[in-house]
């Protein structure tokens, strides 16, 4: 994809390209007179090495334009993400868009749609299990902290689980200095070698700056281990508009791109080609409560804002949409979840992560992950479009039968039918009034909890094969004894 144009720019436009242009300028200017801090004294000596000014009492480097600009340069357009098996999944990119389950809840919700409780390594294993099953959501992501494994490998027990279950890959992120070195060992244990992993890339590492325009000593390690492994990495800047970030919009949507130009630009000094999505998190802080809204429209209208910037660089998008902050899955779960999948999608964001989520992204249901996975077929189906062939416009047909034709018997239909029309499962009910209350009145929810319970009980996902199983293993235990952790919840011991 060209760099600096604003010919990929989506359907969904907030900016206008002059307003493109100025927020860039700006943003370079902000990164040059003010600069960003990082943390890692190794971070600053990289970025000092390639030009930066660097003041390391402060630990702020002023990086120059042309230094932000080569680095964007030099970022790959797209990334080609692969399955467990080394098969071409999701290309991050262009116009291609694909849905994970959100990250990192810290409770889960029970089957009765009420109970929360802290979220475990059974959580883990049976989302990934359902989400393995569910066609509309390409990417497994590490969705729940497990509180019953040691927090030294939490990061990469997660991984772990997740290769060991489904072979869709994966959106994960490290909590330590030394989780980045221990994932990559797991993922190459699974691609067959570090030399297979850099070339068929399992996994995206999401890792966050802590606003405003800071980087903390794990998040510039991870950058840097990231790119020294060659493993693609996500930014993701979280804009709180009156708390982390200025209050309006557009000044957020600034924030965001002086943050991720900050870490992209380290991302390059590391390792010049790395693979790096421009990635976010915003919310909207309601001062109301105190709260960090996903759901709000606002949050929503600040990732397509800045999904034009990402277009504008030519680089690979994400953010998180398709959730909810409702504690239950209700309509507003419903309604917050579909509004802001649809605006993410209208606005070309490659990466969309949230299915399954409620509460601020802390809270994570299986219900409402197979209840979502509905809403991003629909959004996928709005993002297909129209088949303009003339074929598809059917003139001849019309023509033919004329006035009074029957459409339902004529072959054109028969040939289009499915292809033309997205046909949900029974999550979506359909069915007249006397046929839906004679099968038993089920409300959505009621359905979707049968389903998990069917994908749980009768679902079973490719098989990994025992050589690379044991090498996951023989990876994991390794990790396991130089943290001294003797054994884990559904793990090697």
């Amino acid at each position: 994809m060209e760099k600096f144009t604003f010919a990929g720019q989506p359907g969904l436009k907030l900016l206008t390209d002059g307003q493109v242009a100025t927020i860039h300028d700006h943003a370079l200017r902000i990164l040059d007179a003010c600069g960003v801090q990082f943390e890692s004294d190794e971070a600053l000596k990289i970025l000092k090495d390639h030009g930066a000014r660097v003041d390391f009492g402060r630990k702020v480097a002023r990086l120059k334009p042309e230094l932000v600009l080569e680095a964007i340069r030099s970022a790959p357009s797209h990334i080609l993400l692969h399955s467990r098996d080394g098969n071409p999944v999701a290309d991050l990119g262009g116009a291609n868009v694909y849905f994970d389950p959100g990250s990192a809840a810290i409770r889960f919700l029970e089957s009765d749609g009420r109970t929360v409780r802290p979220s475990h390594a059974a959580d883990l294993a049976a989302i990934s299990l359902v989400n393995d099953a569910l066609p509309h959501i390409a990417l497994q992501s590490t969705a729940v902290v497990c509180y019953d494994v040691p927090k030294s490998i939490g990061d990469s027990y997660r991984l772990y689980l997740l290769l060991k279950n489904s072979p869709k890959p994966i959106i994960t992120g490290a909590f330590s200095v030394s989780g980045v070195g221990h994932m990559r060992d797991l993922l190459a244990a699974v691609a067959g070698g570090a030399d297979v992993l850099r070339e068929r890339p399992v996994a995206v590492f999401d890792v966050c700056p802590s606003p405003p325009l800071k980087w903390t000593h794990i998040s510039s390690r991870n950058i840097i281990d990231c790119a020294r492994n060659w493993l693609p990495m996500e930014t993701v800047s979280m804009p709180m508009p009156g708390a982390a970030s200025p209050a309006t919009i557009a000044g957020s949507i600034l924030l965001h791109t002086v943050e991720t130009l900050s870490g992209l630009t380290l991302a390059q000094c590391a390792c010049r080609g790395t693979p790096v999505v421009y990635g976010g998190a915003p919310v909207h802080f309601d001062m109301r409560h105190g709260t960090t809204a996903l759901g709000a429209v606002e949050a929503t209208m600040i990732a397509a804002g800045y999904a034009q910037m990402g277009k504008f660089y030519g680089l690979p998008t994400h953010t998180y949409a398709c959730l909810s902050d409702s504690k239950l899955v209700d309509a507003q779960a419903g309604l917050e979840t579909a509004m802001s999948a649809i605006i993410a999608q209208l606005a070309g964001l490659n990466v969309i992560s949230g299915p399954g989520i409620l509460e601020f992204v802390s809270c994570l249901s299986l219900e409402k992950l197979v209840i979502d996975n509905e809403i991003c077929g629909l959004a996928l189906r709005l993002h297909r479009g129209l088949d303009w062939s003339e074929e598809a416009m059917a003139a001849d047909l019309i023509a033919t039968l004329g006035p009074g034709g029957n459409y339902l018997t004529a072959r054109h239909t028969a040939k289009w039918f499915r292809r033309e029309l997205h046909l949900p499962t029974m999550i979506i009910d359909r069915r007249d009034r006397n046929r839906w209350q004679a099968e038993g009145g089920t409300d959505s929810f009621q359905r979707a909890r049968l389903r998990v319970r069917e994908i749980l009980d009768g679902h079973r996902p490719a098989p990994l094969g025992s050589d690379r199983e044991q090498a996951l293993d023989r990876a994991a235990t390794r990790i396991m004894d130089e943290a001294g952790v003797a054994e884990v919840p559904l793990g090697p011991r």
